[in-house]
């Protein structure tokens, strides 16, 4: 079959690789869409993967193939999402069910072989079922959706609320500093939830052409190309003083921004990758302590079967047409020429937010 082998830092090409068996509790998935991860382009062309060679590639769906011993044979055929977080079920956070924070885990697509290949062989504890009303190209971004969908919980969480009953907040103040798409996605389903009055921080035309199309004004989005963050923020009548907000980019100076713009007792929610390391300032530091912030981390998200777990409520959004994340894919290519598509995000050589790569068009 064909695959996307990452053999080294800036060795990664489509080759001939040998496919994969469904092995015990497993099932084998033909492949259909598959997502490139910004995290994926570092691990691509800097850091490499925890194993090489690997196929890459966490964001992905398809369709199962066959199944190994001791797996439901009703997932034949079916459609699937894929959780690709691998728990370990034996540490503290597994036994509690906290899957996204396993200290043992194992990883599609970066610790074990992933998604941009025909087929790939996922434990059956890892799928989802996708009802018929959803694409192969929607399902791919179900990892990247749970993951704003986990952030936005974790914020709301601190005050005691969680995504269901948000009635109190919608008129609450909400910044988000980083437009990939990720902060793309948190703006989705905060406008989604009805929240009012949400401020954006980009620093791309197409980003303040996807915030426009999800419900926000011009004028509640900075170009950071124009403007310095941390002076929109504070000069920004309708922003300054928020009550979250979102750190997508991961940066000294984009958290500096929702620091320097939270209102007293805000909460800033820490999301973005870091590129490199990160320094805060002690006038920053002051601005946490006399302001008595909350800064939450999220990682991942959580997948736990049941209905309230992150990707349930994505499916559910999805499903009823409340949600579209296929309105962030800004590139399609087949699988055989999806190296071009990270070398767009590479290189930055075009605006982009979502590149897929769909099998069906090999």
């Amino acid at each position: 079959m064909k695959g996307l082998v990452l053999r080294a830092p800036e060795k990664i090409e489509i080759g001939d690789v040998g496919c994969p068996q469904a092995g015990a509790g497993e099932v084998l998935v033909k492949v259909e869409a598959c997502g490139i991860c910004g995290s994926d382009i570092p691990r691509a062309y800097r850091d490499g993967a925890h194993n090489m060679p690997l196929i890459i590639g966490h964001e992905f769906a398809g369709e199962v193939d066959s199944c190994g011993e001791g797996v439901d044979k009703d997932w034949q055929g079916k459609h699937v999402g894929v959780f690709p977080l691998i728990p370990c079920m034996k540490c503290d956070c597994c036994k509690i069910r906290k899957y996204e924070m396993c200290s043992n885990y194992s990883y599609l697509g970066s610790r074990r072989d992933g998604g941009f290949a025909e087929y790939v062989s996922v434990p059956e504890w890892n799928l989802i079922e996708l009802p018929d009303c959803v694409g192969f190209d929607s399902a791919a971004m179900m990892e990247p959706m749970a993951v704003a969908v986990h952030a936005i919980r974790q914020a709301f969480r601190t005050k005691g609320y969680d995504i269901e009953d948000v009635t109190e907040l919608i008129d609450k103040k909400v910044v988000v500093v980083g437009l990939g798409t990720i902060g793309l996605l948190v703006v989705m389903f905060l406008k989604d939830l009805g929240f009012k009055n949400v401020y954006t921080i980009g620093n791309k035309e197409l980003q303040k052409k996807m915030v426009a199309d999800l419900g926000v004004d011009e004028e509640d989005f900075c170009d950071i190309n124009v403007w310095d963050e941390i002076d929109w923020i504070r000069g920004n009548t309708n922003a300054k003083g928020a009550d979250y907000l979102f750190e997508c980019v991961g940066n000294s100076r984009s958290l500096d921004a929702c620091i320097y713009g939270a209102a007293p007792e805000a909460v800033i929610c820490t999301v973005g990758n870091p590129g490199g390391d990160m320094d805060l300032h002690r006038h920053a530091y002051w601005q946490i302590l006399r302001n008595q912030l909350t800064l939450v981390g999220t990682w991942n998200s959580s997948f736990t079967h049941e209905d309230s777990d992150d990707w349930h409520y994505v499916l559910e959004r999805v499903q009823q047409g409340n949600i579209h994340p296929e309105k962030l894919i800004t590139h399609i290519f087949p699988l055989e020429d999806i190296v071009e598509g990270f070398e767009i995000m590479r290189d930055k050589k075009e605006a982009y937010v979502k590149v897929m790569a769909e099998m069906m068009k090999m």
